[in-house]
This record gives structure tokens, sequence and C-alpha cells, in this order.
């Protein structure tokens, strides 16, 4: 069971912000990430669609032999409970509850921003389980699509006229309500996390889900005792479309001369 590889899924690239911080905060681990490609952007979906997705996805990494399911996705996270996976028979880790922990560990002022996709900000997962930590906090939130799709195409760079227009009409809102703290509720932010910096000022703390989720695998591996003892040697990524568009925009993503290769895959064979 320890041997076994962890498995990662998202949409796209943004869990690989999750999966790039596994690779860093468990060096022994074999990772298989999934992304599911030709059916993103999961946060238009519906909840019974974004089950069906998820099952599909899990279903996917188990065939794999995993030991646990990382939901890299914030969509996934806030509308699909393990409740709702079939046959699930390892560990399942979302992104809200290590990233609202931090959350609410950071601000001061109880004011609390939030940006996801539509669907994350729809449910109110983040919003609710905050005011379940602390019935005084107070949430502002913002839906983020176009975000996404920027991300998605490689328009990441800090002075990206485009991007950086996109966000300002984003936060606005957030940075007007006062926040000192904002969570990056989609794995695909902690990669423009300067321009957002830049734009909401060096006073507010930015949590990444990515990397606090990637954190709590590496206490629940801990905890279950299912830490690998042998280097590292084996790390693969599967995608449903566009191969070499993901090894493109992941190879950014993962930086440090990473050389990606996607396979192809239909994640119902």
């Amino acid at each position: 069971m320890k041997d076994r590889p962890i498995g990662v899924f998202d949409s796209g690239v943004g869990g690989l912000t999750c999966a790039k911080e596994l690779l860093r905060l468990v060096p022994g681990e074999n990772i298989i990430y999934l992304g599911d490609t030709a059916r993103m952007p999961y946060g238009v979906n519906t909840k019974e669609t974004l089950a069906r997705y998820t099952n599909d996805d899990v279903e996917f990494l188990q065939r794999k032999g995993v030991k646990l399911v990382v939901a890299a996705c914030g969509t996934v996270s806030s509308n699909v409970p393990a409740a709702q996976i079939k046959n699930l028979s390892v560990p399942f880790i979302d992104v809200i509850t290590p990233t609202i922990s931090a959350a609410v560990k950071a601000t001061k002022n109880k004011r609390i921003g939030i940006i996801g996709t539509p669907a994350t900000i729809k449910s109110g997962s983040f919003a609710s389980r905050l005011k379940m930590f602390d019935k005084d906090i107070q949430t502002v939130s913002n839906g983020c699509p176009q975000l996404v799709t920027l991300v998605q195409e490689g328009y990441i760079d800090e002075d990206n006229f485009i991007l950086n227009s996109v966000c300002k009409e984003y936060l606005a809102p957030i940075k007007a309500f006062g926040v000192d703290t904002l969570i990056l509720g989609c794995t695909h932010f902690p990669i423009i996390s300067k321009v957002i910096q830049n734009i909401m000022g060096n006073d507010v703390t930015l949590i990444d889900s990515g990397y606090e989720t990637a954190l709590e695998v590496k206490k629940i591996l801990e905890m279950l005792k299912l830490e690998r003892t042998q280097p590292r040697d084996r790390v693969e990524y599967y995608v449903t479309s566009q191969p070499e568009e993901f090894d493109r925009v992941a190879n950014i993503f993962l930086g440090d001369g990473s050389d990606a290769k996607a396979i192809l895959t239909d994640i119902k064979d």
C-alpha cells in the first residue's frame, strides 16, 4: 500500500499548483495526475454533471492503483462531497478544509475574500464553512471564470495587460470590502498570485489552496503511516484532450526545468 502513487485530478492544468507542492513536500511519493481537459472548465456545470465527472476521474485514478485521491479542484471540492463518489476505497482529500483552516489563522480583521469559479462561489462552501469556524468572520466572494481560461491558455505573465485588466475588475469588490486575507479558491490562481498580490497590496495575505492541500496530504500520509520510504521513480500526467497544449502550460506551472509529457487517455476505458 505504501508504494502506491498519490492520485491528483483537476479539470485541466490548475491542479498542477498542488502537484508541484506535492513534488516538493513529499519527495518520495510517486504521483499520477489527471487533467480532464476535454471537459474543462468544470466551473460552469451543474452539480449533477460535476458529480458524474468526479466519479469518472476518481474511478480512473483508482484503476491506476492510487493510495489516496486529491481533488485539486475548487469546483469539485465545493460541490461533490466524498459521499457522492461511488466505490471510493481510498482516502479522499479536497482543497476546502485545509484552505479554510489557513485563512482563519491568517486573518486579523476577520474580513476574508474568496475568489474561485462561478460554481465554487455559488455553492457558498468556503463562506459557510468559514462561518462555522468563527461566526464573526465576514466574507466577500467573486466568481472569476475568465481567469481560469486565461491561465489555461498561458496568459500568466506578471505584466500582461489583459490579465491585469481582468484581475483588477474581479478583485475590485474584494478590495473595496477591506479584506486582510484572500482565499485563492481555484487551483489555477496561485500561478498568477504575483498579479493578484500587486493589485490587493502586500498587507493582504493570499491563501494558496494548492499549497495548503499538499500540506494536508503530507499530514494524512504521516497519520495513516502510508509514507513511501523509497525515492520517487514515477510521475505520470494524463489528459483527456490536447496533450501538447497541456505539456506547454504544465512546464510553465511546474518550472525548474520540468519536462512534463502528458499521456492522452479516455478515462472511461
